[in-house]
């Protein structure tokens, strides 16, 4: 995982409801990075565990600010994007 990755996916949750939602359900940090990988983002579980040792604070820094995310899916009209 890269950070830009974890930031595109923070991101991407703060503005879709639908995401959120599945988010909240998830039972553990495993679950979380699949729900990632369905979304179209690579992390890791253990990247997730260390970024959730960051303060409430430093979790606003994260979710705000311009990102590009690569990855190998593209939205259209068969997969639309989660964001």
């Amino acid at each position: 995982m890269t950070q830009e990755q974890l930031n595109a996916f923070l991101a991407c949750a703060k503005s879709n409801t639908k995401l959120q939602d599945m988010l909240k359900a998830a039972a553990d940090s495993d679950a979380v990075v699949a729900i990632a990988k369905e979304a179209g983002f690579s992390i890791s579980a253990d990247e997730l565990n260390k970024a959730s040792e960051l303060s409430e604070e430093e979790l606003e820094g994260v979710s705000g600010g311009y990102f590009y995310a690569f990855t190998d899916r593209q939205a259209g009209p068969d997969n639309p994007s989660p964001c």
